[in-house]
């Protein structure tokens, strides 16, 4: 029997070795190369963790651990925190070379930096390159980031001649963690399913997550998507530093379906962006040579150049594109825990790691092997941009808003972030018809080493070789923020006058309110203006608002305001010292508040008008569950809590009918299968409705609302969509190129608003941008009064969109508002908040919420 035992053992540890085990018991030095010996004084990732990685899902704190104990032992590295999480946890680099270069990093920085803006003739080939390692932006994508510990040990504790010459030639900053917060969640789901006799059934509940699922961080973002748009502190803090160091090579490791195999760049060729570098693709298919070849001699699977794209400049993988630097994909078949049966067979969590491990070792052996083409791109890369620029018919965009100050400062912040350089003109120029005067008007010249980033941002191209996007087709800044812009013609840009390139911030407001005013009024036109207000009823302050436009006499003369103003009466019961109150808050928001020295106006309204009516602090609920889409919700969430300091409550559909709803003002439903919402639930919902409670839709939310009869139109649907194009001529290989026309995967539309309407108030160019992620067209309801915004006749700015669609689009119905009973049902048919970056159409939902009483129309 003994002899049985042993081949047992032995026959149990090869197949363990081999990650096929039904147990997922292996050692730290079972992934790790033999061909070097290891320092014993560094330790492995067990002897920290107490367990073996792969065996557990490694949570953020066990992971900032691990890296804070090898940078500790380890002559080799640097930790640095550059930030923290929404959920407060730390945002690591460790910055990885040979102990001499580590001694004049910061010198080693600065040369490099230099080679960037002042280059010259000849490369120093004798400098490291750069190469900047990240994993596990998805937090439910764990192989990446549990991978990082063997690569963080790898580079400590490996010795001999080969890892010497690596870290001599590279600076490698390793980020183990772009999510932490969702990394997080989804290490407590995976491991809190974990059984001791492991399950690969892909239907047990470990492999599919609860709502909302990890892949997204703290607000149910899509981290990587943020990398341009910079809406979280993990963004900012990522793209703070990837400015002071400019990598060479950028690395961002995913997973992708657990039936797949493994993907590198590069993706589509046909679906690069047209301003990336022809050698920066030439390079990428360089480093794909190695990745193959690692992968050939262990005779692992591996596809490239499909499925994935490197158009949109707002990924991990493609904002290095625009910057000379090489940004590289990698996506590995997700085991989705810790392990699960799929069409290649068995598909262990060690083997995913080990696989982007093997594929980590690769990149930096390909960068010292490419290190001079690396080098010698980083000087091209300027040559060839400031040979674009000086070629180009535009010499820069001209950006101007009047009456958002605001909105046009967090612009400005961005192209600032992006180390976009603007100048502030000083005098007046007519460009197109439009004057942009000095006090609120920038030039942002295109003679710049961020020339491509900004003819992206800038784009308004609506034809493309190739119409299936991975992502968003368009990001047009000015039209996200509904900033005013004209590009100017090289042939007339002398004609404009500017000065100084510092940034010009916002100038400070400060408020001295008289004692003896009868009321304080503040405007409704800047975007924080909503938040002003929330904060003032935070407070408990009365507050009220215009829905007519007036003047009054102030304490500095006479002084007019726009439907929407917002009125604080002295005469109301107000809280005490809340003159002070109200003049702190106005300060910290930049908003200048008038005193109002009577009651009488001169024109409109007097103050104590039924058309000056009190706002209800308004108790919002947010529609959550299965089905509906955590990424729409989560913007709605993110703009009620961080722009208007306003906290909703998340109800899951399921409990809507446990709910008392008329503990709520509002209640928003985004995107989402409501399907399997109750009948109770939806006749208790249209009873909140009518007693005078406001239903607020946005995108496919819609759809379900009309099959409810609780709005007062309805939706094409996806059986109309189809007949809409012509499918006669088509061959069995067309299938997919139809499916790409009929999606509109992200473009900005033209809408045609009316101004009077309470839902625009604070609006002031009856035409907005709305960005559109779907194919739902909403036709206009019978009767006036109803209709608040449509499509114009010609309504694709920028992105694509296939003509069928466009003209489908065409004169439908944008935005939809009318009474229901004593309630009110506003629908909106695009994403107000898209990724927090479509600044210029989240003032929508904020006069949903406080200017809702003011919506009369009433549906046939």
């Amino acid at each position: 029997m003994n002899w049985l035992k042993t081949t047992t053992r032995l026959l149990c540890s090869l197949i363990i070795l081999n990650f096929s085990s039904l147990a997922v018991a292996i050692e730290d030095t079972d992934y790790l190369p033999k061909d070097v010996t290891y320092n014993p004084d560094i330790s492995l990732p067990n002897s920290v963790l107490g367990a073996s990685v792969g065996e557990w899902h490694v949570r953020h704190d066990q992971l900032v651990n691990y890296m804070r104990t090898v940078a500790q032992q380890s002559p080799r590295m640097q930790l640095k925190e550059i930030g923290r999480t929404h959920e407060n946890r730390p945002l690591l680099h460790i910055y990885v070379s040979s102990p001499e270069n580590l001694a004049r990093l910061e010198s080693i920085r600065t040369q490099h930096m230099n080679n960037w803006f002042e280059p010259k003739e000849e490369v120093d080939l004798n400098q490291p390159v750069i190469v900047n390692m990240g994993f596990s932006i998805h937090g439910n994508e764990p192989s990446g980031a549990n991978s990082s510990m063997l690569l963080a040990y790898y580079l400590a504790a490996a010795q001999g001649e080969k890892i010497d010459n690596l870290l001599k030639n590279t600076v490698i900053i390793l980020d183990p963690s772009l999510n932490p917060d969702g990394l997080a969640r989804f290490a407590q789901w995976a491991n809190m399913h974990r059984g001791k006799n492991l399950s690969s059934d892909s239907n047990h509940r470990e492999h599919i997550e609860g709502w909302p699922n990890g892949r997204t961080n703290h607000y149910w973002f899509d981290l990587n998507r943020d990398w341009l748009l910079l809406t979280h502190p993990e963004s900012k803090a990522r793209i703070e530093q990837y400015h002071q160091w400019r990598p060479h090579v950028l690395t961002d490791f995913h997973e992708m379906g657990s039936n797949s195999t493994y993907f590198f760049q590069p993706g589509v060729p046909s679906r690069t962006n047209p301003w990336t570098p022809v050698d920066n693709v030439r390079l990428t298919g360089e480093f794909a040579k190695f990745f193959a070849h690692d992968f050939d001699k262990v005779k692992r699977s591996y596809f490239s150049e499909e499925a994935f794209d490197d158009f949109y400049y707002g990924k991990g993988s493609s904002y290095p594109d625009a910057h000379g630097s090489i940004g590289i994909l990698f996506e590995q078949a997700s085991s989705r825990g810790h392990q699960q049966d799929t069409v290649n067979g068995l598909l262990t969590f060690p083997r995913t790691i080990e696989n982007q491990f093997l594929m980590s070792l690769s990149t930096l052996r390909g960068a010292v092997a490419l290190k001079d083409q690396l080098l010698n791109l980083q000087q091209t890369f300027k040559k060839e941009t400031a040979a674009l620029a000086k070629s180009d018919e535009v010499a820069g965009y001209l950006i101007s808003e009047k009456f958002d100050k605001s909105r046009l400062h967090k612009m400005l912040g961005k192209l600032e972030d992006h180390q976009i350089t603007y100048y502030r003109i000083d005098k007046p120029v007519e460009v197109d018809g439009v004057k942009f005067i000095p006090e609120h008007s920038y030039f942002v010249p295109l003679d710049q080493i961020q020339y491509r980033l900004i003819k992206s941002l800038f784009s308004e191209r609506k034809r493309f070789n190739n119409n299936t996007f991975y992502d968003v087709s368009n990001w047009n800044i000015a039209l996200a923020y509904n900033i005013d812009y004209r590009p100017v013609e090289r042939s007339r840009w002398r004609k404009v006058s500017f000065i100084d390139s510092k940034p010009q911030h916002l100038p400070s407001v400060t408020n001295n309110l008289s004692e003896n005013a009868v009321a304080y009024a503040f405007s409704w036109q800047d975007s924080q203006a909503p938040t002003l207000l929330q904060a003032l009823l935070n407070k408990g302050l009365k507050v009220r608002n215009a829905s007519i436009s007036f003047t009054a006499n102030t304490s500095a003369g006479e002084a007019s305001f726009m439907p929407g103003a917002v009125i604080i009466l002295a005469g109301d019961k107000q809280p005490e010292n809340y003159r002070s109150t109200l003049s702190a808050l106005a300060n910290e928001n930049n908003i200048r508040v008038r005193s109002l020295v009577s009651g009488l106006t001169t024109q409109g309204p007097d103050l104590g008008s039924r058309n000056v009516w009190p706002i209800t602090p308004p108790k919002v609920m947010i529609v959550g569950g299965k089905g509906v889409s955590p990424y729409e919700a989560g913007e709605v969430w993110h703009y009620l809590d961080q722009q208007l300091a306003l906290a909703p409550s998340i109800v899951e559909w399921g409990n809507l009918n446990r709910v008392d709803l008329s503990d709520y003002t509002h209640i928003i439903l985004v995107s989402g299968n409501y399907s399997n919402v109750s009948d109770s639930a939806v006749q208790a919902l249209a009873q909140w409705l009518k007693d005078g409670g406001v239903l607020i839709g946005q995108q496919r939310a819609n759809q379900w609302l009309s099959e409810k009869d609780l709005l007062a139109t309805n939706l094409m649907g996806n059986d109309e969509i189809d007949k809409v194009f012509d499918t006669s001529t088509l061959n069995y290989g067309d299938r997919d190129k139809l499916a790409a026309k009929k999606l509109v995967a992200g473009a900005a539309y033209l809408a045609e608003v009316d101004l009077t309407h309470p839902l625009m108030f604070g609006f002031t160019k009856d035409k907005i941008a709305m960005f559109k992620t779907t194919n739902l067209v909403m036709r206009k309801p019978a009767g006036p009064f109803i209709t608040v915004g449509s499509y114009s006749n010609s309504p694709l700015l920028a992105g694509y969109s296939a003509d069928e669609m466009q003209n489908q689009f065409a004169n439908s119905a944008a935005i939809v508002a009318h009474r229901k009973g004593k309630g009110k049902v506003i629908a909106i048919l695009d994403r107000t908040n898209f990724r927090g970056y479509w600044q210029g159409t989240n003032r929508i939902l904020s006069n949903a919420l406080y200017l809702s009483e003011y919506i009369n129309g009433k549906a046939d």
